[in-house]
């Protein structure tokens, strides 16, 4: 019997961002409103294919994450104005999450520029929400049941993104995709809008998720069932499109912008744009033979100049299309 899976959604809820994808200019313009509208299709898709799979929702507003549904939350199913021509999950899922997004949204202070986008925090709340919902408590098992890998669900984290890359948020997301990897979650990613982003094109690579990259937004509930419905224990039986060029590049410890070519800390291992004779991280100082030798063995362009440092330029990432594995 097939396992019930998990999915923790992850929403990119940048007002600005959003503004700039329903712009008409846009080869294929997709506002928030039509976004939400295939979204909650694909949501629905999942609960009604097997009763015990679960859902939560998690919304990346800018600095700030918040859950915005639970299918374990007993209050969830307290909705007014039930519709007995629609199936009552289907209209708990859009009614919970429509209203959360809306109250949220409006709370947001419209006069002030807009902070950066809460991604982090809405990640990291997926993974403990994971972590608890397949590790249940003494209590939850009444202290003397054995958790049964049989009905435990299989989790996975969809993260649907539309905001650039942060280089200020390079060590979270690691972080988080080392947590996710012991905890054996997915992490999946779908760029709707903008730039590729490199951070989670790793989180997707280094977890074993797929990330893919609408070139199309018009079919976006297309490609959310035929690239991330699937659980991964049915991918392996199937083609799932994956990226052939990943950008693995990181952010400097120093300055924090993505760097192509970095100095490591041989203790921590933190990354930094030029050599420095004392870590900033783990307080390591390390010869003057060895600063001297590494900025020799610099590339020309990045070699320092009348006793100033220069940091390493980031060069653009060009996307690759999108292949069958």
């Amino acid at each position: 019997m097939d396992k019930p899976s998990h999915i923790s959604v992850i929403l990119d809820l940048s007002p600005s961002q959003w503004h700039l994808s329903s712009l008409p200019e846009n080869p294929h313009p997709l506002s928030l409103r039509s976004f939400l509208s295939q979204l909650l299709a694909f949501l629905n898709l999942h609960i009604a294919s097997k009763h015990e799979n679960t859902l939560a929702v998690f919304g990346a507003f800018p600095s700030k994450s918040v859950m915005l549904y639970s299918s374990t939350d007993p209050e969830a199913d307290n909705t007014e104005n039930v519709n007995p021509n629609m199936y009552h999950p289907f209209q708990v899922v859009d009614s919970r999450v429509v209203t959360r997004i809306e109250e949220e949204l409006e709370s947001l202070d419209q006069s002030e520029e807009e902070a950066p986008i809460g991604l982090v925090g809405a990640l990291t709340k997926a993974l403990c929400y994971i972590n608890r919902i397949i590790h249940p408590s003494a209590s939850q098992s009444s202290g003397t049941t054995s958790e049964d890998p049989t009905t435990l669900p299989d989790p996975r984290i969809l993260v649907l993104s539309v905001s650039p890359d942060l280089s200020t948020s390079y060590i979270p997301i690691m972080n988080s995709i080392f947590s996710a990897q012991k905890l054996k979650v997915v992490i999946d990613v779908c760029k709707v809008y903008g730039p590729d982003t490199v951070f989670l094109e790793q989180a997707a690579h280094l977890t074993g998720g797929s990330y893919i990259y609408l070139d199309r937004r018009d079919a976006l509930l297309q490609h959310l069932i035929m690239s991330h419905m699937p659980s991964p224990a049915l991918r392996k039986l199937m083609t799932v499109p994956t990226q052939d060029k990943i950008d693995f590049r990181a952010a400097c410890f120093c300055h924090k912008n993505i760097v192509d070519i970095g100095f490591v800390c041989s203790v921590c291992l933190s990354i930094f744009c030029a050599p420095v004779p004392v870590c900033s991280t783990c307080r390591t100082k390390f010869p003057i033979k060895t600063l001297q030798r590494l900025n020799a063995s610099r590339p020309p362009g990045l070699k320092p100049a009348n006793g100033a440092l220069k940091t390493a330029p980031s060069t653009p990432h060009t996307r690759g299309p999108s292949t069958p594995r």
